[in-house]
């Protein structure tokens, strides 16, 4: 990606939102992460057959091991193992891993995609020498050359190096004396590491799975950073496409910067290298804003949910640059930017709040950073759910106490909070939502017999649609400041839709009410119509005829907050119940209970209430008392369904904006299946 600002990419014409700024644009270079070598096809990352195909040719052997012939790639089809493998096998790819197989000291810092993807590039170009633009490609060298990691950028040039004399000289070359490799024996392949390092973008499925890494032309890298970016990515990981197919959509961008003039939308100084033919995975330019004939066109390299120090930090280490964006220059911050970032401070001895309390903000964040990560690790690394739930929850609900942190003085102990849109915030609620969709699901595949582990199972349910819904909200509400995050609330818009069906459609129900949700009747034709909102309606419209229509976006968005916050309402005490934080979170989607005060309500909610002498029981197993029973009935049942819909329908709306119909219309079936349900229950 373009770091120096030097170039940069224009739009061409005007270009409303929800509309391809690109056609698939393929790549220069790619290459799968090595967990996925033997479950992915190597040429265009698609699920390999049960029988895969493997490389053409000649394949090497080693002398360590001479009848083994080593297979690195494998092939969905015989198009795609016809089409790479003389790259792979010409590019000293099959030599590399398997110097790192013999010898992993050679390069001990683990993952070798970048490193195949450099060597694919380098055979790719033609012979040159190292310089501060490979192909139009920033590489970065003599600044990545001083980062903290250059060990790794060393180690890796000088493993690139070896294996490509094993290719060219013979396979014995093979041993264990990288250390005699000299920086000066390497430096090309130093150049087109950086270049990597620098350019690469992580390639994900639509489940937003990372499959590996790819490196795309100018048309791509060009295009800058913003933390307020006008424009998104999305990447198409099939079968190559018929090399007759036409694309439909131009390139409706063009380079502005230094020594580049435009003429016609073509570099003239001739830096747009032919990108090769119809290989690897594919990438199209999308807007998320409406873009000005003129104006620049960027996306982000960061995770937008981060915080100002955060995003400028990371940043930093990989892309050597500080940003300055619109966003990241405001002053004040923004609202964004200040929640995101917001913790408050109480001593229980006088009960009083930050704005009261000069503390440590940074080393108190650190303790929190490190608390959460570790409990998240719990979950993730350790596979303990139930340990991570328990102490995340402990930290939202109790906070962090300064007894924990090594303070000696008791008087000046402190108890730290995170506010609830809070980035750790947001982080713990994604982790217990799927924490609990994971308890639920064991135990409902452990028992079948309804007894009260399947009533655990769906109180377990119930919180992980809470706590889903609750991040669905908590970042609309940023959105709303901040429409550059559409991306991440699509996302989680769908995963809350998915989470609420799930529970509403939950046969253990039937041990309260004696109405199941039928499975829909592919005959039937009546369909639910909300009285409120059009949203089922724009579906069917959009979806069916194949364009969805973003000129009523405002309209939309703003119906459909109406119609959820009306259904939370009614849901959201019973959706909470028997969990100590969804209780205080008085509206996931109103968050006007907050007040205009800076420091968190929440906690200074739960040190008034003296909430901190109760451990929240959410994380316990425990049996649904009856009073909590009585909220099992039809009416609540329903109009959790009624949610779920709606926030799968705008969930997809979202995604049909940055992603295009094709995400949209995945789950036609799905939501026809569910308005049909809702029908036959009205």
């Amino acid at each position: 990606m373009e770091m120096e600002m030097e170039m940069e990419m224009r739009a061409e014409e005007g270009i409303e939102i929800g509309e391809d700024i690109t056609p698939p644009l393929t790549p220069l270079s790619f290459a799968l992460h090595d967990s996925l070598l033997s479950s992915h096809c190597s040429y265009c990352f698609s699920l390999l057959p049960p029988h895969p195909f493997p490389p053409l040719h000649f394949t090497p052997t080693f002398p360590h091991n001479p009848n083994h012939v080593h297979s690195s790639s494998s092939y969905c089809s015989p198009l795609c193992s016809t089409s790479d493998s003389p790259l792979h096998m010409s590019s000293a790819e099959p030599h590399l891993l398997h110097l790192l197989q013999s010898h992993p000291s050679t390069y001990p810092h683990g993952d070798s995609s970048d490193l195949r993807a450099a060597l694919r590039l380098l055979h790719s170009l033609p012979a040159t020498r190292p310089s501060a633009r490979i192909a139009g490609l920033l590489t970065n060298h003599h600044k990545l050359l001083h980062h903290d990691d250059h060990h790794r950028i060393r180690d890796g040039a000088r493993a690139m190096f070896l294996a490509r004399k094993m290719r060219d000289e013979a396979p014995n070359v093979c041993s264990d004396n990288s250390s005699s490799v000299s920086p000066d024996d390497a430096v090309l392949e130093e150049a087109a590491l950086c270049l990597v390092l620098t350019n690469a973008v992580e390639v994900q499925d639509k489940t937003g799975r990372t499959l590996g890494i790819s490196v795309y032309g100018p048309s791509f890298c060009w295009i800058n950073h913003s933390c307020s970016p006008n424009a998104c990515y999305r990447f198409l990981v099939s079968p190559p496409p018929p090399p007759c197919s036409a694309e439909k959509t131009p390139l409706r961008i063009a380079p502005f910067g230094q020594g580049t003039q435009i003429e016609s939308g073509v570099c003239s100084n001739n830096v747009f290298i032919k990108e090769c033919g119809s290989y690897g995975p594919r990438v199209i330019v999308r807007s998320i804003k409406r873009i000005k004939k003129g104006e620049e066109v960027t996306v982000t390299y960061t995770d937008l949910l981060q915080p100002k120090a955060m995003r400028q930090s990371e940043l930093w280490s990989r892309y050597r640059f500080i940003c300055s964006c619109t966003r990241c220059s405001a002053s004040p911050l923004t609202y964004v930017d200040q929640v995101l970032e917001e913790i408050s401070a109480a001593n229980f001895n006088s009960s009083s709040l930050s704005s009261d309390i000069n503390f440590d903000r940074d080393k108190a964040t650190q303790r929190l950073i490190n608390y959460i990560d570790d409990a998240i690790d719990d979950y993730l690394s350790i596979g303990d759910p139930e340990s991570s739930s328990v102490r995340l929850e402990h930290v939202l609900t109790q906070g962090l106490s300064d007894k924990q942190s090594e303070c000696k003085e008791e008087t000046s102990q402190l108890t730290y909070w995170l506010h609830p849109l809070h980035h750790l915030s947001l982080n713990a609620y994604t982790t217990l939502a799927s924490v609990y969709k994971i308890r639920a699901t064991d135990l409902s595949a452990l028992y079948s017999k309804m007894d009260d582990h399947l009533l655990n199972a769906l109180d377990l349910s119930r919180t992980s649609a809470a706590y889903s819904l609750l991040l669905a909200g908590a970042t609309h509400h940023l959105f709303c400041s901040e429409s550059s995050l559409i991306v991440s609330v699509a996302n989680f818009w769908l995963s809350a839709g998915e989470s609420l069906l799930t529970l509403a459609r939950s046969s253990v129900w039937s041990q309260f009410v004696q109405l199941d949700l039928p499975v829909s009747n592919p005959s039937s034709t009546g369909k639910y119509r909300c009285p409120n909102c059009s949203l089922v309606d724009k579906f069917e419209t959009d979806s069916f005829h194949g364009q969805v229509r973003h000129a009523d976006f405002d309209y939309v968005s703003n119906e459909f907050i109406d119609c959820v916050t009306n259904f939370t309402q009614n849901v959201w005490n019973f959706l909470g119940l028997g969990c100590q934080y969804l209780r205080v979170v008085k509206n996931p989607i109103d968050f006007s209970w907050l007040g205009t005060v800076r420091y968190s309500s929440v906690g200074e909610d739960i040190v008034r209430s003296k909430g901190t002498e109760v451990a929240s029981k959410c994380g316990a197993e425990r049996r649904i008392s009856g009073s909590e029973a009585e909220g099992y009935n039809n009416q609540v049942r329903i109009c959790i369904f009624k949610l779920g819909v709606h926030c799968l329908l705008y969930g997809g709306y979202l995604a049909s904006i940055c992603y295009g119909n094709s995400h949209l219309t995945c789950n036609v079936g799905k939501i026809l299946d569910f308005e049909e349900s809702i029908e036959s229950l009205s």
